[in-house]
């Protein structure tokens, strides 16, 4: 898309994470090889969900805990990724956040083409899904246009109502 930041992600091992749940910013950064920004550590409560999804399963390391980087500045400017690996119906959940100090510079749009275009590359995934509050209008306009559909609604423990989006597999042939 024109205008949009080239972003990459970065994993952040569970020693970064377990840095990050500390708030050592020095040793998270040295451990992913970024310097994480305070947001991150400020985002203790998701590393310690991530941290136990990895130790149940090693797998969702490589599908949850990304640093979001801006590739022009190298600034950590959020973090996005899955909730895990595909489920048994293929499906993934997709979650991002850009920093406060960082937003309506079109990261979150960015976030969401890589993070899809991840999904899309993947065999096992069928479908992408997106639970956003009905209140969160940001997060409805970042998702227009990427093929989401509102397939019903969910009681999230952490944000209470959540709509809930669903999106099919995107393949090389278009369809």
């Amino acid at each position: 898309m024109p205008g949009m930041p080239s972003i990459r992600f970065v994993k952040l091992s569970p020693a970064a994470l377990h840095a990050l749940v500390a708030g050592d910013l020095a040793t998270a950064g040295a451990e992913a090889g970024v310097a994480m920004s305070r947001y991150l550590a400020d985002e203790r409560w998701l590393w310690e969900i991530r941290l136990q999804d990895i130790a149940k399963d090693p797998e969702a390391a490589d599908w949850i805990a990304r640093a979001a980087v801006d590739e022009d500045t190298g600034t950590v400017v959020g973090h996005g990724g899955f909730h895990g690996p595909p489920d048994a119906d293929g499906i993934v959940e997709v979650a991002y956040s850009v920093d406060p100090a960082h937003r309506r510079r079109g990261y979150a749009r960015a976030m969401l083409t890589a993070l899809l275009e991840r999904a899309d590359a993947d065999p096992r995934v069928t479908a992408v899904r997106a639970s956003i509050r009905p209140d969160n209008v940001g997060s409805k306009a970042t998702i227009a246009g990427f093929g989401f559909f509102k397939i019903g609604e969910q009681w999230d423990p952490e944000d209470g109502l959540e709509d809930v989006y669903l999106r099919s597999k995107r393949t090389t042939s278009g369809r």
